[in-house]
């Protein structure tokens, strides 16, 4: 019997709509149930042959026991070890070399010195940094400022001018820092990607009121949904994530990548909707049995995306000129899809 195992927290209706949805399906030798981690001895593997990972990102001891569920060969959705390598920072950087546009961004150090260092630990950060350089680079104000290892919209700020710049700056303590600039948008969507193959694009308005959201209906060209679709596996990809989403906003015609870094990404059907929440819950179950079906015993289940991939074979995700795939994503996957150039 493969074995699926949900691991989660506070919410309930994806979690229970997935599991209802796999044993709903009959499939012979699949069977779902919320996750049970029980005493964790070091080494021993976990009964699941698929976990799907809702609530580690919160949970160290949760990291720490998918991390030893996948080195006996459990297929965790997301890959642990690349979840806990990720960032948002890196994330941009990547964009920038597989020919995804997002905004122009700076990575601040942290106001505060985190604990049990002092100022010779900084002895090789430049001191002042050159403000007015990076706000010019950054196009001016207005900017934001939000964490670099993400956190949904806590600590997020937008800033005007230096004041308040410095202000906002002062209140973020040991948080490492994105400043980032503002994209005046047309229109915003949120993508949702399940096994780098199905993209939902969901219209979305994050000014509205949170239960709002996705009551939106942006009016753009079918080619502009087409090129955030292959966006959306281009950095999915490349980055490896089995269930993540992708929200971009679009200037001037332009989809900027605005965050694409949510591997336990919002799937509750009171925020989403019902449709949007039909989608997920059967393209996760359909997910979670292909991986349990196809399941190797005692092997590498993992995901690891084009980046990783290639890296461990010499290969770095540089753009080759006049050809607008990476490098990496041909040598890693040994296929492309073809982007359209913006």
């Amino acid at each position: 019997m493969k074995k699926i195992g949900i691991l989660h927290g506070k919410e309930n209706s994806f979690p229970e709509a997935v599991v209802e949805r796999i044993n709903s399906k009959n499939v012979k030798g699949v069977h779902a149930e919320r996750a049970l981690v029980e005493e964790l001895m070091q080494g021993e593997p976990t009964p699941y042959a698929v976990i799907f990972d809702r609530i580690s990102q919160d949970v160290p001891f949760y990291r720490a026991y998918l991390k030893n569920a996948a080195l006996n060969g459990t297929a965790v959705l997301n890959n642990p070890f690349w979840w806990s390598a990720d960032e948002k920072y890196f994330n941009n950087c990547l964009a920038t070399k597989i020919g995804v546009p997002v905004p122009r961004t700076v990575l601040l150090p942290s106001k505060q010195m985190p604990p049990d260092t002092s100022g010779q630990s900084f002895r090789n950060l430049k001191y002042p940094l050159d403000w007015e350089r990076m706000i010019e680079y950054l196009g001016g104000f207005p900017l934001f400022m939000k964490p670099h290892a993400g956190g949904g919209w806590k600590n997020v700020y937008k800033v005007h001018n230096f004041d308040e710049f410095f202000t906002a700056y002062n209140e973020t303590g040991t948080l490492v820092m994105l400043l980032q600039e503002a994209i005046d948008f047309d229109a915003y969507f949120r993508c949702y990607c399940l096994g780098g193959k199905q993209v939902r694009i969901m219209d979305y308005e994050p000014r509205n009121p949170h239960h709002t959201r996705y009551v939106a209906d942006h009016k753009v060209p079918k080619a502009l949904r087409e090129l955030m679709h292959d966006y959306v596996l281009r950095l999915n990809e490349a980055l490896g994530y089995d269930f993540n989403t992708v929200e971009f906003a679009i200037r001037n015609g332009i989809p900027y990548a605005i965050d694409f870094c949510n591997p336990a990404p919002d799937a509750d059907v009171h925020s989403v909707g019902e449709e949007n929440f039909e989608w997920v819950v059967e393209n996760a179950a359909n997910l979670a049995i292909e991986k349990a079906l196809s399941h190797k015993e005692g092997g590498n289940n993992l995901t690891w995306g084009t980046y990783v991939r290639g890296a461990s074979n010499g290969v770095l995700p540089t753009l080759m000129a006049g050809n607008d795939t990476p490098v990496a994503v041909k040598k890693a996957s040994g296929k492309a899809s073809k982007v359209k150039k913006t």
